[in-house]
């Protein structure tokens, strides 16, 4: 008999209940890219941030390898840590995916992505975060970077 994944408002869930979970294909990224900023307007980069910040509190993240498990398997990307300082950590996302997206006529964003990251790490680190991407078009990979407050 097969698991059914329920959720009700309340309820964490852990990051291998995604392998659940099974889709492929541009569908996601026209909604993620086209419907979702349409339907948005103006607003689309602060809801966006938003609702990833929101996605992240759905799930229990227990370590920055339960972050990069969450990027893989929601199809975002190879999300890497390659700074750390006190108040600030700095990762990467790559991928072929993100190398397409960048590449592709349609105008990419990834302020959803910078929410999940900066809700993740205010539940990791118990302080204040933000987070800010910068694309880097030229060299096809996005970077983040985390600010924590003190």
């Amino acid at each position: 008999m097969e698991t059914v994944l329920k959720i009700d408002g309340n309820q964490k869930l852990e990051i291998k209940e995604l392998e659940q979970l099974n889709s492929s294909g541009a569908g996601y990224d026209i909604l993620r890219y086209i419907g979702l900023p349409e339907l948005f307007g103006e607003e689309k980069e602060t809801l966006l941030y938003f609702l990833g910040r929101n996605l992240a509190r759905r799930f229990e993240f227990n370590s920055l390898e339960d972050l990069r498990l969450f990027f893989e398997k929601m199809g975002l990307g190879v999300l890497d840590l390659v700074k750390e300082k006190k108040n600030l950590k700095t990762f990467y996302l790559l991928s072929d995916a993100v190398v397409a997206k960048l590449q592709s006529n349609i105008e990419t964003d990834f302020r959803l992505e910078a929410g999940i990251i900066a809700e993740v790490m205010q539940q990791l680190e118990g302080v204040d975060c933000e987070c800010i991407e910068s694309i880097h078009r030229r060299v096809k990979q996005v970077e983040f970077t985390v600010y924590m407050q003190d």
